[in-house]
């Protein structure tokens, strides 16, 4: 039995903090029912190209497994249907903005008046109170409020952003986090419970150890490229042909680095004999280390390093992460199942269970694909209801 079969989701969630923390929910077993309007449904249906068949392959990736039930929302008869099927399912999940859902009927009390054991977590750019509660927030947006993008740039003063959805994707883990949390202390306690999960405190936490640099010296962090600031060396050098990535983290191997590219001297010389010293010798070292990589190719470093046991990469594009030998042993990139598409090649769970059997991967859903299958399995409604809900527009049925 998989991790978390037996519980049920209500997922009202949209884009991508929420669907990737219950993708996450669906791969180890959970059901996820997925609340998206008629009108044209989650946001990310829309994200392309690329498309596969009609769906977005953004979409795609971060919905496989999950059950579509298309409700308007703006309907009375809507929202009732919505606390009915909250009093049948584990956890509720949503990120609109702070206040919405109680707006709509379908806040945290109203629920939990419902469903005494809910689990409902609201996912949001700064959390449900505050000076900022009320701002609005997409990943770029906390990439730059959360201090991410003024150490993320070019050791010339540029800032990039991160290239991928890191504010995104660490909300919707901790919301994961959180939720499973919250299942756990209800089942001990038997009581509702509230989980509050804010991209910028997510954020933060992540960059701990950012935050510590600051506060333990006062120093403000600048971008160093692919450097690291308390570490050297650590980071990214041209070498004949491409680019390699070297980090050598501790002392002992410091001292395998230097004769392993050829210059044990470096080892014991004066100014960078300790992490402290390279550290303040940063430019010289790196200028240094940076001629000796451009005399060779990086397949030939990455053998000396190698044998040496120093952690280094060449910095590989997406397609040959894909075709990696390692992934497709661990089955970071398998086949989903859709019918109307064929087979769909998606990203692969991160966590191994190799006791638990693996949850067969179904494709994502059609927009509201399994609304009246649902309706009728909950609730016992027959054609004659479920034709009348869907004529009144208060459903929407695939």
């Amino acid at each position: 039995m998989a991790s978390l079969s037996g519980i049920k989701v209500l997922d009202f969630s949209h884009a991508l903090a929420g669907p990737y923390c219950t993708l996450l929910l669906a791969d180890y077993g959970a059901a996820v029912y997925k609340v998206e309007s008629p009108d044209g449904g989650d946001t990310g249906r829309g994200w392309g190209p690329p498309f596969i068949g009609d769906q977005a392959s953004y979409f795609l990736g971060l919905n496989r497994g999950k059950r579509s039930l298309s409700i308007n929302l703006k309907s009375a008869r809507g929202v009732e249907l919505c606390l009915r099927m909250t009093e049948k399912v584990d956890v509720v999940i949503e990120n609109f903005r702070p206040g919405t859902m109680s707006r709509l009927g379908l806040g945290y009390e109203v629920v939990r008046a419902r469903n005494p054991r809910i689990v409902y977590c609201s996912i949001s750019g700064y959390g449900q109170n505050g000076p900022s509660r009320d701002e609005p927030a997409m990943d770029l947006i906390l990439q730059a409020s959360s201090g991410l993008m003024s150490v993320t740039g070019t050791t010339d003063g540029e800032r990039v952003r991160c290239g991928y959805s890191v504010a995104d994707v660490t909300t919707g883990m901790f919301a994961l986090i959180g939720i499973l949390m919250a299942l756990r202390s209800r089942d001990a306690s038997g009581s509702a419970q509230f989980v509050d999960v804010s991209m910028l405190d997510s954020m933060i936490s992540t960059m701990t150890t950012n935050f510590m640099i600051y506060l333990g010296s006062g120093a403000i962090p600048v971008p160093l490229g692919t450097s690291y600031s308390s570490i050297v060396p650590y980071r990214g050098f041209c070498t004949r042909d491409a680019e390699i990535v070297i980090a050598v983290g501790s002392e002992k191997l410091w001292r395998d680095f230097g004769p392993a590219i050829g210059h044990a001297e470096l080892v014991d010389h004066p100014e960078y004999a300790t992490n402290s010293m390279r550290v303040k010798n940063r430019i010289e070292l790196e200028s240094l280390l940076a001629d000796i990589f451009r005399t060779n190719t990086t397949q030939y470093w990455l053998a000396k390093l190698g044998v040496a046991g120093i952690p280094a990469s060449p910095i590989r594009g997406l397609d040959q992460v894909v075709n990696d030998p390692q992934c497709g042993v661990r089955e970071m990139f398998p086949y989903a199942t859709e019918s109307s598409v064929g087979k769909v090649r998606v990203v692969g769970s991160p966590i191994k269970f190799p006791e638990e059997p693996t949850v067969a991967l179904s494709c994502a859903p059609a927009l509201g694909q399994h609304t009246k299958e649902t309706l009728a399995d909950w609730f016992g409604m027959d054609s004659t209801e479920l034709s009348s809900l869907q004529t009144e527009g208060v459903i929407l049925q695939a």
